[in-house]
């Protein structure tokens, strides 16, 4: 075998100056600082495109500690900054919804992942909510549903979003913004070092027997997925906020619309993986980082020092099949390996 020529250093292809530290897609060679610019601008310019998040408005971050949704959060700290150039003009907060009972976890761990999780959300000084996954059984089916107050008052097609970004500042000024919390979440205003409660060994009990009645691990991915967005949402209405952002990666995206494909749910594409989903009415949820592939998040975070935290899969039965989320997750990256646009194409396809 022929010793492998060593690659000469390439110049980023932006500025034309600073040497590469990453190449994005093959002959697109970055160095750090036109990197960053990068991926800033893509943030910017897609929240900036799509025009529905309107200034004032209390938008909900859904963070789950991985890597794309804690990018999503930096983009919105720094967008929020004085130094930005165009300042962010709406009002985050975030919600964590803990799922470590589904996901074996004990209840030291459970505790350690909080505790690393709160460390993770109280840094970035907006206010934050932390939920059980045990306290999706206490909600209502109808969950997802608009809620009366506002069925009532909205017409055939609701509000004009302008008619109800005016309400929403107008009711803030008249409420003076109290932020009440809801029974059991944890809220910025917990004593220093005190350690969030754990749900009752009942509940959790309780949530095991509905996951373990779930016959395969795709019924078990899709049960998680809907008592999630049952919390998130049902958190949005609670806490006043009109829209959630969630950090659904384009590589997350492409193997979302592959699996509902293959799920039979070919009629929903648009809204499970397009940038805006307002099946909720009251609550639009909004994917600000689906022009991100898995890679650019992964550089950034690396790159920038962004704070992750890692939680382990949802628990599998023994000699169980693999689910089609996890069975379609292994063919896309495996085909991304030897086909850098695999991925990409899907996204576009979709």
């Amino acid at each position: 075998d022929q010793p492998c020529p060593r690659s000469q250093p390439r110049t980023c292809m932006k500025c034309g100056q600073g040497t590469a530290a990453l190449v994005i897609r093959v002959g697109d060679p970055f160095c750090r600082g036109c990197f960053r610019e990068y991926f800033v601008h893509k943030f910017r310019a897609m929240l900036g495109k799509n025009r529905v998040i309107f200034p004032g408005e209390k938008v909900l971050l859904a963070v789950s500690g991985g890597p794309a949704s804690s990018a999503m959060v930096r983009q919105v700290q720094e967008g929020l900054s004085r130094e930005a150039a165009k300042r962010l003009r709406f009002v985050p907060g975030l919600v964590y919804v803990e799922e470590g009972a589904v996901r074996r976890q004990s209840p030291e761990q459970r505790q350690q992942t909080l505790a690393q999780m709160e460390t993770l959300l109280q840094a970035t000084g907006f206010p934050y909510h932390l939920i059980h996954l045990e306290e999706a059984l206490e909600l209502p089916p109808s969950i997802l549903q608009p809620g009366p107050e506002r069925a009532s008052t909205s017409g055939p097609s609701g509000p004009s979003y302008k008619e109800a970004v005016d309400s929403f500042i107008q009711q803030q000024r008249q409420d003076g913004d109290s932020g009440t919390s809801l029974p059991g979440h944890s809220t910025p205003d917990m004593p220093a070092g005190a350690t969030p409660c754990l749900p009752d060994a009942a509940q959790t009990q309780e949530l095991l027997r509905c996951f373990e009645a779930a016959a395969t691990a795709t019924a078990r991915e899709e049960l998680l997925e809907m008592l999630r967005t049952h919390l998130i949402v049902q958190a949005a209405r609670d806490k006043g906020y009109a829209k959630v952002m969630m950090g659904e990666s384009l590589t997350r995206v492409a193997i979302k619309l592959l699996t509902n494909l293959s799920l039979g749910r070919g009629a929903y594409l648009a809204v499970d993986t397009g940038f805006t989903d307002q099946r909720h009415r009251d609550v639009m949820v909004v994917r600000p980082m689906r022009d991100y592939t898995a890679k650019e998040i992964a550089f950034y975070n690396r790159f920038f020092s962004v704070p992750t935290v890692t939680v382990p899969p949802l628990f599998t039965k023994r000699r169980e099949k693999l689910s089609i989320h996890q069975l379609v997750e292994r063919f896309l990256l495996g085909l991304q390996e030897e086909f850098p646009s695999t991925i990409s194409t899907v996204y576009r396809y979709g």
